[in-house]
């Protein structure tokens, strides 16, 4: 193994957090990962990594190396892509969790299309709303749809995601279309997640804010369930429009209060910070973030 496999590998263990886990992840032998962790120590004369019984932690000169050989990692790429005049081939195994409705819905073209430009990749996606560690777990890169605060993570913005309140035809005709922001609390709500209590906030045309405690008949931790509750007749929904686009086009499901001011999230690319951030995860973030963008396809209906 040369210098920059051996970089790469000690990257890994870091990024795992172990080299049981590291190994786990590259589908090799620990005995193996250890062994070139010791051949890398010597051959620096420098311990890397402080290792107990018990845990296992970086030392300063590890530190300092796993800084380095990040920053080393990306260039080698860079420079390899740059002196060929193309993309270097990517390859092995691209690792990504992503929210279960929003990958179902609008991820599928988009890895069709990567997969078949790039026939040597391999796939591992995880569609899922729980919350996930992505160094703990392996992964590579994360989707998320929030307000990003953990500073542990660096992101990249892929789209802008906005919010409509909708209900059926056939709920507005039995219950009444909402006049005012006031008038919801005279409705039935469906409410995504299961706290006690759903606060909405919006903003009128004058610009004042205006903040409402919702009484939720339905309470579910999936958009695609209440979407099609708020089709079934049970009352009004607060959704992301990349999850109602279709059944507000077709009619289905009503736009309602459309003169306030929702709020809006955006939608991330996220890896952990200082991370060596492999080719094939950073073509692949530009390739999404060129799909959707802050007008994308599903606010067109």
């Amino acid at each position: 193994m040369g210098q920059l496999e051996d970089m790469a590998m000690f990257v890994r263990i870091v990024e795992a957090g172990s080299i049981t886990k590291a190994a786990d992840q590259l589908n090799i032998a620990k005995s193996a990962v250890s062994r070139r962790l010791k051949e890398l120590e010597s051959r620096l004369g420098a311990q890397l990594i402080s290792r107990t019984t018990r845990q296992s932690n970086l030392t300063q000169a590890g530190e300092h190396y796993y800084q380095q050989a990040c920053s080393i990692l990306n260039e080698v790429d860079a420079l390899n892509e740059q002196t060929s005049g193309a993309p270097t081939q990517v390859e092995g195994t691209l690792k990504m969790t992503a929210p279960l409705s929003f990958g179902l819905m609008h991820l599928n073209d988009v890895i069709d299309e990567y997969a078949d430009r790039h026939p040597d990749l391999k796939f591992e996606l995880d569609f899922s709303d729980r919350h996930t560690d992505l160094i703990e777990e392996g992964f590579e890169l994360a989707i998320r749809i929030r307000e990003l605060q953990d500073s542990s993570y660096q992101a990249k913005r892929l789209a802008l995601i906005r919010y409509a309140l909708c209900a059926s035809p056939q709920y507005l005709e039995e219950m009444g279309v909402p006049e005012t922001f006031d008038d919801l609390k005279n409705h039935e709500f469906l409410q995504y997640g299961m706290n006690k209590t759903s606060t909405i906030t919006v903003i009128d045309e004058q610009g004042k804010k205006h903040q409402l405690t919702l009484n939720a008949k339905i309470k579910a931790n999936n958009g695609d369930f209440l979407r099609e509750m708020a089709v079934k007749g049970h009352g009004i929904a607060f959704l992301p429009t990349f999850i109602t686009y279709k059944t507000l086009a077709s009619g289905e499901l009503v736009p309602i209060l459309q003169q306030y001011q929702l709020p809006t999230l955006s939608a991330y690319a996220v890896y952990p910070k200082n991370r060596f951030l492999s080719q094939r995860c950073r073509y692949l973030i530009d390739f999404i973030a060129e799909r959707f963008g802050d007008d994308p396809y599903w606010d067109k209906f």
